[in-house]
């Protein structure tokens, strides 16, 4: 190769791996450095060294007459930059290379991170800005627009406290301004405007940046997102912690496996639960049938639907009276999708004081209306007692004739001993007339228990039977064989069908008059298991409008009536767990009362019939 001596000189004192070049990008001359790169490696070719477009480069550099600098080429590894400076005179090119390796590399992954950086502003939902100490914006992320409605351009400038509310800012710029000289970071939470004029609560980490060789904060960077969606659930969940709390019922968290987690201070006094006691299980405060109950259908029930419910009591721990209540058991879903469950014990103490009241003042008033009852039936009360003691004081006056004769006539002991006989039946006789008013007028608490329907029926028909003959009204009996027993107060019982009884004979003496009727008391035994009692009559019967005020409370349509005795009687048979119907025939009206085969459940404690209950 050979060059001219001036470039051979230069090339001999250059420092940087260098060739000269010709006109066709030919070599022509190498400098020592390059040598030295070439002995280092003898299998390789100086070509694989230049840039791949190198013919290209050299026209250009010789016919722009200019340098191109910071051309890269590939060297394995290592990253290679070549400027190529012409010759004009000579047409030659000098190329020089150093090798930029870690330079190229450290620029390009500075560029790589300024454009994550710039994707992560400019994308990211938190608002990432940069203020001055005292707070001023310097800049900020796109985001601004979406949280506050500001742009990051109407943003720089102003002061982040001009933001703020103004309800404890003092403070809170205080303890930021302290933490970041002190510590260089501090996070903070509080209430920013936004344009429209509402505010935001926002949660802020700032970082403080520092002069090299001072130390001084110079800038704040700072990251913020919007939590008010999360300060709102907070606050919410403390104030149904607060509701929790102070909730007079009773409020129990639960599980499955029948674990206490949780007990309201209702549930602690209701439960008898000393302070510090440990959490009791749900067996020690509900009976075996709930708790089975619960295990059955609860659970289930409350995952399908939300909730469950039943009445029943609840039992303190240290003993005493239960408490009764409507027991509720709510299924709740956390956002992990993790169920768990809540009992809520409505205190039902006061509705049973109320129902044994209305207990009360109803069989005080059936016992009213049995007095009333028994007083328009005076007359034939008293015709059937008077009826056995005329026969009792014929029969002694014929005993007394025959004792008197008891010498001249030999059958007069016989005679006498068959009169006594007679007297004990007719007294026997009064004794059980009396017996049974006494039973209908019986004053006390109901005692629900099997009743033959049969036997009830009888007993009501002869109350009401010289009523009935007095009004030329028969009634027929047709009572099933083999009826189930029926769960009633014998005597309420009474009531009702003495008092259907009464209003069939009313109206058939309102059509009939003083001639012959009929009256059909007829038992079966119903489709439900139960019995159907039914009275029909060949009264007047009801019209449609009439129908459905039948057992309305004070209506009536005697001239004398209250209008009582209907409504009492639905309410009464309601209360046995059946149920009363007026139903129209062609001729009259038929009562229908159905009465069920099995006890009412708690027949003893449940609620009383309701006057007026339904219309």
């Amino acid at each position: 190769m050979q060059s001219s001596p001036h470039l051979s000189r230069w090339l001999g004192h250059d420092p940087q791996p260098s060739l000269l070049l010709d006109a066709e990008a030919r070599p022509l001359d190498f400098n020592p450095a390059l040598r030295d790169w070439l002995d280092d490696a003898p299998v390789l070719d100086v070509a694989s060294l230049l840039p791949v477009n190198l013919p290209a480069l050299v026209r250009a550099c010789l016919d722009q007459q200019r340098a191109i600098e910071d051309v890269e080429a590939q060297w394995g590894e290592r990253i290679l930059l070549w400027t190529f400076i012409p010759d004009p005179l000579r047409h030659h090119v000098l190329a020089r290379c150093r090798e930029a390796t870690a330079q190229v590399r450290a620029e390009r992954e500075s560029a790589k991170a300024r454009r994550l950086y710039r994707l992560i502003t400019e994308n990211t939902t938190d608002l990432i800005s940069r203020h001055t100490p005292d707070g001023c914006f310097l800049d900020a992320s796109p985001a601004s627009w979406t949280l506050l409605g500001y742009w990051p351009e109407e943003l720089r400038g102003l002061l982040a406290r001009s933001l703020l509310h103004s309800r404890g800012l003092a403070g809170l710029m205080r303890r930021a301004r302290d933490a970041l000289e002190q510590d260089g970071y501090h996070t903070m939470t509080f209430r920013i405007r936004h344009r429209e004029g509402h505010y935001l609560w926002f949660e802020t980490a700032c970082r403080a940046i520092r002069e090299t060789y001072t130390g001084a904060v110079v800038e704040v960077v700072a990251v913020s997102r919007d939590i008010t969606a999360r300060v709102q659930a907070e606050e919410n969940k403390r104030r149904l912690a607060e509701v929790v709390e102070a909730n007079p019922d009773p409020v129990l968290f639960v599980q499955p496996a029948g674990s206490v987690t949780y007990l309201n201070p209702a549930a602690r006094r209701t439960l008898g639960l000393e302070p510090g006691q440990a959490l009791p299980a749900l067996s020690t405060m509900l009976s075996p049938e709930v708790l089975q109950r619960l295990q059955a259908e609860g659970w289930s029930l409350a995952q399908r639907t939300g909730r469950w419910s039943i009445e029943t009591r609840l039992q303190p721990l240290a003993g005493g009276a239960s408490v009764p209540v409507s027991l509720m058991l709510l299924a709740h879903r956390a956002a992990s999708g993790e169920r768990f469950y809540s009992l809520v014990a409505h205190d039902q103490s006061e509705r049973e004081l109320r129902e044994a009241q209305q207990r009360h003042h109803q069989d005080e008033l059936a016992h009213t209306a049995r007095l009333v009852t028994l007083g328009e039936l005076a007359s034939g009360i008293a015709h059937e007692i008077n009826q056995p003691l005329a026969a009792v004081v014929n029969y002694a006056n014929a005993s007394q004739r025959y004792l008197h004769n008891l010498g001249q006539q030999p059958q007069a002991a016989q005679k006498v001993a068959q009169g006594l006989e007679r007297i004990v039946e007719q007294a026997t006789h009064a004794a059980e007339v009396i017996k049974r008013l006494r039973g209908f007028l019986r004053k006390g608490g109901r005692r629900v228990q099997a009743l033959d329907i049969a036997e009830v029926a009888r007993e009501t028909v002869r109350l009401c039977a010289w009523e009935a003959q007095a009004c030329q009204v028969a009634i027929d009996l047709q009572l099933a064989d083999d009826l189930p027993p029926v769960h009633a107060d014998r005597v309420l019982l009474e009531q009702v069908l003495l008092n259907l009884l009464r209003n069939a004979i009313e109206a058939n003496r309102e059509v009939h008059g003083q001639q012959a009727s009929q009256i059909i008391l007829e038992a079966v035994a119903s489709a439900e298991g139960g019995v159907l009692i039914s009275v029909s009559d060949q009264g007047p019967g009801v019209s449609e409008v009439q129908l459905p005020q039948l057992f309305t409370p004070f209506y009536t349509s005697k001239a004398n009536g209250l209008g009582l005795g209907l409504s009492m009687s639905r309410s009464i048979v309601e209360g046995f767990g059946g149920d009363l119907q007026a139903r129209p025939q062609a001729i009259g009206l038929r009562m229908d009362c159905r009465l069920p085969a099995t006890a009412p459940v708690e027949a003893d404690s449940s609620t009383s019939p309701n006057i007026g209950a339904r219309p």
